[in-house]
């Protein structure tokens, strides 16, 4: 990681970090330490670990904290089964109106609610969306997916296209199918 950051790439940590408030600063510290550009935290842990780990971020200016909302494989049904009675898109509303209160720099989403998240975040809030696929391919485990243009057309300010492409036949091919994509976009 510390050769990425070096060579002056953005590092995306995807930790989801879900502990004590204090916990979660350390963690938040160690990676802004690191040089990464983007950490996750776990919005289901509530304000006051978002909060704690925006406030650790302070001392990196170029460390952005981001929630997670709701995780890409989750359905209604497994909100219910975790004793959450509203459909996905309301929760995940929720918890991102939590993010920002909380001072995240954004979310961490499905495509599917992008376009909501974007109206209820506004035009600076970072939406980071997994669950991205071509359009005819599988999503694997994701629930709600999208395609990269759709997703990004909707608002989105980063894609996350990871199995996409790392697990196609040919990686390279898949990688220029998914850049062409984004580039036929208007």
């Amino acid at each position: 990681m510390e050769h990425l950051v070096a060579q002056g790439n953005e590092v995306f940590l995807d930790l989801k970090l879900f502990e004590i408030p204090n916990s979660v600063a350390g963690a938040v510290r160690a990676a802004g330490a690191l040089g990464v550009s983007m950490v996750t935290v776990h919005s289901m842990g509530g304000t006051g670990i978002m909060a704690a780990a925006v406030d650790a971020a302070r001392d990196y200016p170029d460390l952005r904290v981001l929630a997670l909302t709701v995780v890409t494989s989750m359905t209604d049904a497994d909100l219910v089964d975790i004793g959450v009675s509203d459909p996905t898109e309301g929760q995940v509303l929720r918890l991102a109106s939590l993010a920002k209160r909380a001072g995240c720099h954004g979310v961490i989403a499905s495509p599917r609610e992008v376009s909501a998240l974007r109206r209820a975040l506004g035009t600076e809030a970072l939406i980071v969306t997994p669950g991205v696929a071509l359009a005819g391919e599988s999503a694997a485990e994701h629930a709600r997916p999208g395609t990269p243009r759709a997703t990004v057309a909707d608002g989105a300010s980063h894609v996350v296209v990871g199995r996409a492409v790392t697990r196609a036949p040919h990686p390279l091919s898949a990688f220029h199918r998914v850049c062409a994509d984004l580039s036929a976009r208007s």
